[in-house]
């Protein structure tokens, strides 16, 4: 007589204990901030050596420090040669505080931002409020976050515009998230970016009517003239 009980399928509770304990493959286990980081710098390696044009890199390194896994970062540099003067050409330190992650806690210096046939800019060294509003009508206004620092983590932006246009500019580590309306206009950018875990977060909502909001990541000026030193420096040496 033949023994059923030895052609059931195991029970469910087992084979997920099994799943539970099985190896996880190398693609799929957890980058670190380290991990991220080594990858962010073979990138800025390749734009100077000229490899990668400024959009390739902007598009690989926000994709580098929003990774999760190895699997992800992985392909960021595939195409890219193992630099073999990495360790004789150790990238000299930032300019213009490039690379630099916001401060949190500091003394907000501004708020807000208001333009009414006219314009307005916030950029450079500048703390922002943990809610900064901002409204242009029949005017525009920029907001570059690249070299500011935070009254708080969560830093809400609220931008408002009619018959207008405001500009978010960010850089590539900060975490991103966008929410707002565009009527006849548009509200749009980097919709979600994730950047390493001790950056702070910034959320940009509102709306826009027969106007427009973007929002956009870029290099700061300070890396930008960094990479574009190196990339002449390797260029002498060749």
């Amino acid at each position: 007589m033949t023994d059923e009980r030895a052609e059931l399928p195991p029970r469910k509770t087992d084979m997920t204990k099994a799943g539970a304990d099985a190896p996880l493959a190398e693609g799929e286990l957890r980058a670190s901030d380290a991990d991220r980081e080594r990858v962010a710098e073979r990138l800025r390696e390749a734009i100077a050596e000229g490899r990668l044009d400024m959009e390739e890199f902007d598009v690989r390194l926000g994709a580098a420090y929003a990774a999760r896994t190895y699997g992800e970062l992985v392909p960021l540099t595939r195409d890219l040669p193992e630099s073999a003067g990495s360790a004789a050409h150790a990238p000299a330190p930032l300019a213009g505080g490039a690379g630099r992650v916001g401060r949190v806690g500091a003394e907000p210096t501004s708020r807000g931002a208001f333009a009414l046939f006219g314009g307005f800019t916030r950029r450079g060294r500048w703390v922002a409020g943990k809610v900064f509003t901002a409204f242009a009508m029949w005017g525009g206004g920029e907001i570059d976050l690249r070299e500011a620092d935070f009254e708080d983590r969560e830093t809400v932006v609220r931008c408002f515009t009619i018959w207008g246009g405001i500009s978010v500019v960010v850089p590539p580590e900060l975490r991103v998230r966008v929410s707002g309306v565009g009527i006849m206009g548009g509200f749009g950018g980097d919709q979600l970016f994730d950047g390493p875990p001790d950056s702070p977060q910034v959320t940009v909502k509102g709306f826009a009517l027969m106007g427009g909001v973007g929002v956009q990541r870029k290099a700061r000026k300070g890396e930008k003239r960094r990479l574009t030193e190196e990339r002449e420096r390797r260029e002498l040496e060749d």
